[in-house]
């Protein structure tokens, strides 16, 4: 048996059994291997509606649609029309942000790579209409600076609603027609929804919030205004692999060529060690440079869905995970290391979880409050020497998925880092990591975001 069969087979065995062990309403995945594709489906669309989840099945993929977005942009560096160390003004005259020299100097580049560090989580309702990107843009004038330009990794979206406004100007079009005319439609995907619209015409999947059992959520996506950054963008598991099929392949004609496949997959900049986050990022694409071969990918969340996917370009080998509540990131771990481990010889890292002797913590260095845009970080220490962090939700989309501030202990994971004692979410421990000069109270505290010392 060929292994696409073999793993298609111990799939169909396999997913069932893991959506039930870990409360996943329904889950769809696919692997890429020796050229084609095993998809297999488990669990239901909707709680409330008990439909079957199926392999045609469309789910929310997130913020895996950053990697759409770059690879739009890049199309545009092959042909000439983008220069990624160039000024976004020079595309962009109108772009404004909090700080007007950055405005100025930022290149597409720093916003790829997510670097160009202004206050990144900013989810603004522009509407729904083909302008609503173009009116997002325009309300950045208010975003703070956290760092210097260029200084480190600090997770973007509005970056990423830039660079797809940078798209639409150029291509003089909406966002989501280029999504369909340079990407859809070249790669044959037959199972790909841009917005609401489109999904409904296909078993689309909706998100479920946390509960017991999980509650359907209330709405099927967040602002349209954001979809450059992850917000509308649904498919199936194998149209998600049919795009990833272009980095296995370095290039393919007509959709991306080598050089630009080789750019996005090298590492720009190294990303604190705060867990399952990549160890360095590209131009869209995280990467995993651990044991064995390279690794890339990136993952996705909306309003209770959950996307993963893990390309090893050495092996021909992708897998996409898509799902819509419950532990999704436990239902990950139990699926798709093991299957990136197999199949294309990397070690993806394991779950962190906290000590059994907890690491000594400088309590000057990490008690205080931080601003991480949608949440409000706050680090105590209570009368036994205990650390506790109290995250506050301060925007209506933190909200909906934190109602109200939630406190949790927090112990020395590393000699730089602290790890919350309990999981979140499932089996999920919390990474967080003091960023700043040592001995001295910490600027920031990172968790895939730069939240600013207030």
């Amino acid at each position: 048996m060929v292994r696409v069969d073999d793993v298609r087979v111990r799939l169909q065995e396999l997913l069932p059994e893991l959506v039930v062990k870990h409360g996943v309403p329904g889950a769809q995945v696919a692997v890429l291997v020796d050229g084609g594709i095993a998809s297999v489906a488990a669990g239901v669309v909707n709680l409330g509606t008990g439909v079957a989840v199926t392999a045609d099945a469309v789910f929310q993929i997130g913020s895996i649609t950053k990697l759409w977005t770059a690879t739009l942009v890049m199309q545009l560096v092959d042909e000439g029309l983008v220069e990624l160390d160039r000024p976004v003004r020079g595309y962009l005259p109108e772009l404004v942000l909090g700080e007007e020299g950055v405005a100025a100097a930022v290149t597409t580049r720093q916003l790829l790579n997510h670097t160009a560090g202004f206050a990144g989580d900013l989810f603004r309702d522009t509407g729904s209409g083909a302008d609503a990107v173009e009116k997002y843009v325009a309300t950045l004038g208010d975003a703070g600076q956290l760092f210097p330009l260029g200084e480190q990794f600090s997770y973007n979206n509005a970056g990423y609603v830039v660079l797809g406004r940078l798209v639409e100007v150029v291509r003089g079009k909406s966002f989501n027609q280029a999504l369909r005319e340079h990407l859809i439609d070249p790669l044959g995907l037959t199972h790909a929804a841009t917005d609401a619209g489109e999904a409904i015409r296909y078993r689309a999947a909706l998100g479920h919030l946390p509960g017991d059992p999980p509650v359907p959520a209330p709405l099927w996506a967040l602002a349209a205004s954001s979809a450059p950054a992850g917000t509308l963008l649904s498919m199936r598991a194998a149209d998600l692999l049919e795009f990833a099929r272009v980095f296995v392949d370095g290039g393919r004609v007509g959709v991306l060529g080598a050089d630009s496949v080789s750019a996005m997959l090298s590492a720009e900049v190294s990303v604190p060690d705060v867990g399952l986050l990549s160890s360095h990022y590209g131009l869209g694409w995280g990467l995993w440079r651990g044991a064995g071969n390279l690794v890339a990918g990136h993952d996705g969340g909306t309003l209770g869905q959950s996307a993963f996917l893990r390309v090893v370009p050495e092996a021909g080998v992708a897998v996409a995970l898509l799902t819509n509540g419950g532990d999704p990131l436990s239902l990950y771990q139990d699926l798709v290391v093991p299957l990136i481990a197999e199949l294309g010889g990397a070690l993806l890292p394991a779950a962190p979880v906290p000590p059994v002797e907890p690491v000594a913590v400088d309590a000057d260095r990490v008690v205080g409050r931080y601003d991480a845009v949608m949440v409000r970080y706050e680090v105590s220490v209570d009368g036994d020497g205990r650390f506790w962090l109290r995250m506050v939700p301060v925007t209506d989309e933190a909200r909906l998925l934190l109602p109200e501030a939630v406190a949790m202990e927090l112990v020395g994971y590393t000699a730089g880092s602290l790890i919350t004692r309990e999981p979140q979410r499932g089996a999920v421990h919390m990474v967080l990591v003091p960023i700043g000069e040592a001995g001295k109270p910490a600027r920031f505290l990172h968790n895939s975001r730069a939240a600013a010392r207030i």
